[in-house]
């Protein structure tokens, strides 16, 4: 079976967002704005995905 993944992209800076949110992004691999990383689809990826959708692009 074909593993499912995600392609997650940071699309705003992290300036004036919580720190909860940053430390999100941070755990999702990101680091700078622009920056794609892919990820397992996971529920716990999912979750921190929509945690800070307001920050990043995700393709699927």
């Amino acid at each position: 079976m074909a593993e499912r993944t995600l392609k997650v992209t940071l699309v705003k800076s992290l300036i004036g967002a919580k720190e909860s949110h940053r430390a999100t992004v941070r755990g999702l691999g990101l680091r700078k704005p622009n920056h794609t990383v892919t990820l397992e689809d996971t529920p716990a990826v999912r979750g921190m995905i929509r945690k800070v959708s307001y920050l990043l692009k995700c393709e699927g």
